[in-house]
């Protein structure tokens, strides 16, 4: 893996995502036994929106280009969360790119947002809100999944019953704890089957 530091995605402050890619197709040719690798990105945390992402990735403008952004614009501020959202993509599609290439295994990846953001809307920026009072746009995150052919197969996962209760909202951070669980074929007590989002979308 990459050094934390590397001038090509870190400043002395913080590192940009693409970090976590850097030598992830090395790890993982060497993964000898079951595995979960955790990438923790720095996302879309405000208020230094305009530190999450490199310069190519400032699509969106104007931007909010500091950390005080109530001296931005909603406009400016949207824009700038939005280029987040680019870069972010950019490095789920990435990670699935490397894992494409070990398809003959049971590979799989699960991204999932800590919280959201509020951008203005009321008034409200940023997150954090006591979760009873927290507007929608804080509380409700993006979950993806994408699996490899041989880990639908060899897990007995049907995908499209799969992406059709996702369609439904009916997935919340509670489920994936124990879906990496099962997942894992991991045997303990805390293990709660109805949090488990593949549960009644299983061929055996």
């Amino acid at each position: 893996m990459v050094k934390i530091g590397n001038p090509k995605y870190c400043t002395s402050s913080y590192c940009k995502d693409e970090v976590l890619l850097d030598g992830l197709e090395d790890v993982i040719k060497n993964i000898k036994n079951d595995t979960v690798i955790v990438l923790h990105t720095m996302g879309s945390h405000g208020p230094s929106y305009h530190n999450r992402y490199p310069d190519e990735f400032k699509k969106f403008v104007p931007s909010c280009d500091t950390s005080d952004i109530q001296n931005c614009s909603k406009e400016e501020i949207v824009n700038t969360y939005d280029n987040t959202i680019l870069y972010t993509d950019f490095i789920v599609s990435s990670a699935i790119d490397i894992l494409k290439k070990f398809n003959n295994l049971e590979i799989g990846l699960i991204y999932v947002s800590d919280h959201g953001e509020s951008l203005g809307e009321n008034g409200i920026y940023l997150h954090g809100m006591p979760y009873s009072i927290a507007p929608k746009s804080q509380t409700s995150v993006p979950m993806m999944i994408w699996m490899s052919d041989n880990m639908k197969k060899y897990d007995f996962i049907n995908y499209e019953c799969l992406k059709d209760k996702a369609s439904k909202g009916q997935f919340s951070h509670d489920n994936l704890f124990h879906s990496l669980l099962w997942l894992m074929e991991i045997d303990t007590k805390i293990y709660n089957e109805d949090f488990n989002m593949f549960k009644g979308c299983l061929t055996k």
